[in-house]
């Protein structure tokens, strides 16, 4: 008489385990409009070549002042540059060291490195040509997608904050989550989050109005053009001065952004900015294993 194959049975779910709800289904939505893609990478591109043929044109005369006049016997609050192979960079009176970053660099004398710039070898015309064409290239468009942006309303509806994100608690709370690296989840990342919508209005308000006027001041013939634009900045070496702080600011930015994007899912994050499907995170469930 042979025995009976045993029977195996799958052990019946703890009271815990019954009680959890099911993984919440991937949602993927359509975040990212074409209009906004398409400006993104245009505005990428143009800033990293702008920001780059920007250090070689400074290079020139690596030198900053405020007032109408600047030369080398004037009071410079900014200067880098560099003594035998000690590259130095001096801010307001204070000199710091920065060799092998900053004015001696690879072996060669120069204040910003050659591989910062455009092009790497010193050519203060060539700088200039793609400096200046690619200003077009970020003025043109730029006026397209402000133009987009006010008649379908995007930018109030996306990318100004509404009231009740400039609470101070709100703030407080998003900047805290933010700093723990935790980011918004659910229904919460359909759209920008405050810290967001605040970063892309200074881009928007501050920061790029701000270098194509003072771009446009540091221009002999827009000087004779529009003689105001030396009243606004108070001179064209001040006006010099403010656009290599917003260009600092805007590579500020950048660094903030990009950081942003890994920590938070780099794949996820840049699928959105190339196809504009986004695949909210979902909010972990109590009481889920880590």
């Amino acid at each position: 008489m042979t025995e009976a194959a045993p029977v195996f049975r799958e052990p019946l779910p703890t009271v815990a385990q019954s009680a959890m709800p099911p993984p919440p289904a991937e949602t993927l939505i359509y975040r990212t409009k074409l209009p906004v893609r398409l400006w993104h990478w245009t505005n990428a591109i143009t800033i990293f070549i702008m920001l780059m043929s920007g250090m070689m044109i400074f290079n020139a005369h690596p030198h900053l002042y405020w007032g109408k006049f600047g030369a080398n016997p004037d009071y410079q609050w900014l200067w880098i540059g560099h003594i035998g192979t000690r590259g130095f960079t001096r801010l307001f009176g204070v000199e710091f060291n920065t060799t092998g970053f900053l004015g001696f660099a690879g072996g060669v004398a120069m204040p910003f490195p050659p591989i910062l710039t455009i092009p790497t070898t010193y050519s203060l015309a060539d700088a200039r040509l793609w400096h200046f064409f690619f200003a077009w290239v970020l003025v043109v468009p730029g006026l397209l997608f402000a133009l987009w942006a006010l008649v379908t309303k995007h930018l109030w509806r996306d990318i100004v904050p509404k009231a009740k994100e400039l609470a101070p608690g709100h703030l407080l709370h998003d900047t805290k989550e933010h700093a723990l690296l935790r980011f918004p989840t659910g229904e919460a990342a359909r759209h920008y989050n405050v810290l967001q919508k605040l970063a892309y209005c200074v881009v928007l308000f501050v920061l790029l109005p701000g270098i194509v006027l003072t771009g446009l001041t540091m221009s002999p013939y827009m000087d004779a053009a529009w003689p105001w634009l030396l009243t606004l900045f108070g001179g064209r070496q001040t006006a010099r001065s403010i656009h290599f702080i917003l260009a600092t600011g805007f590579a500020g930015f950048i660094f903030v952004h990009l950081a942003a994007v890994v920590a938070a899912g780099p794949f996820n994050e840049i699928r959105s900015i190339i196809t504009g499907w986004y695949r909210l995170p979902q909010p972990k469930l109590k009481g889920a294993r880590k």
